[in-house]
């Protein structure tokens, strides 16, 4: 889109070569996203609206196959275009081969900040994907969306964890997301071997498993927050109004409340206590 600026690096992580892309109309993006490549394997794909640049340096780099972590169209933009123009194969969960495979609605923000994901059939990811140097396992991790999956690279301890990290202490999340889900998800990853935190959004190549545990605390201490007053008898919409800092006004505006504090509330008391 014309009006945008749009904001395109590459940056290498060791042996890991990442793909940074992200728009804005002026400035710094709001957010940017993190593709990932390792001896061929290419995790994500990045956002439409950088695609002429990502197709350029995946044409260099020329990866054997691609895996995606979920569906959303800040991780699958282009994996249409580089199945396309590489002729290699995609492989997901189920789950984002069903979503893939049709187009899918976006909100307004998605479309101006990411763009539109093309329809692609996308193969089912086997048990384990070994290039002989490294071996990825895919670990089905629901709770930021219902397909979400994230890569162990076993031999060297790097998890490519797509949105399940995000940050420490989240402040908000999107109105299909899952808390319940995503604590057991985030158990299950702390059940792994891994240091290096290829997260698709904050890159941690140290004491990645140490961050993922303190997301896993803080989360923890928001439910029992939540459940101790809603024990009290407080209604939800009550606890929303007690525990809102108002952090998180400037995206739930721009996301027209798709992406808000109440939505991480919201799921929490649902959860029971």
């Amino acid at each position: 889109m014309l009006f945008q600026k749009k904001h395109f690096y590459k940056k290498a992580f060791g042996d890991v070569l990442g793909y940074n892309s992200g728009v804005s109309l002026g400035g710094p993006p709001v957010m940017t996203a993190w593709c990932y490549q390792l001896d061929g394997v290419m995790i994500d794909t990045g956002i439409r609206h950088l695609r002429a640049a990502i197709l350029e340096s995946v044409r260099d780099a020329k990866p054997e196959f691609i895996l995606i972590t979920h569906y959303h169209e800040d991780h699958s933009a282009n994996t249409g275009a580089i199945h396309t123009t590489l002729g290699i194969p995609v492989y997901g969960n189920p789950l984002t081969a069903k979503k893939l495979s049709a187009p899918f609605k976006l909100r307004p923000y998605q479309y101006l900040m990411w763009g539109r994901s093309d329809p692609v059939d996308i193969d089912i990811h086997a048990p384990i994907h070994d290039t002989g140097r490294c071996r990825f396992r895919p670990i089905h991790t629901p709770g930021h969306s219902k397909d979400h999956t994230v890569y162990l690279e076993e031999k060297q301890g790097y998890l490519f964890s797509g949105d399940l990290f995000l940050g420490e202490r989240i402040k908000y999340f999107r109105a299909d997301e899952c808390l319940a889900d995503q604590l057991i998800s985030l158990k299950k990853v702390l059940a792994l071997d891994f240091d290096a935190l290829f997260c698709a959004h904050r890159p941690l190549m140290e004491k990645g498993k140490e961050a993922i545990q303190r997301k896993l605390d803080f989360l923890e201490n928001f439910k029992g927050s939540v459940s101790d007053l809603k024990n009290k008898g407080l209604s939800l919409k009550a606890v929303i109004k007690q525990l809102d800092t108002g952090e998180d006004r400037p995206v739930k505006w721009l996301t027209l409340n798709n992406v808000s504090f109440a939505n991480m509330v919201k799921s929490a008391y649902s959860d029971g206590v």
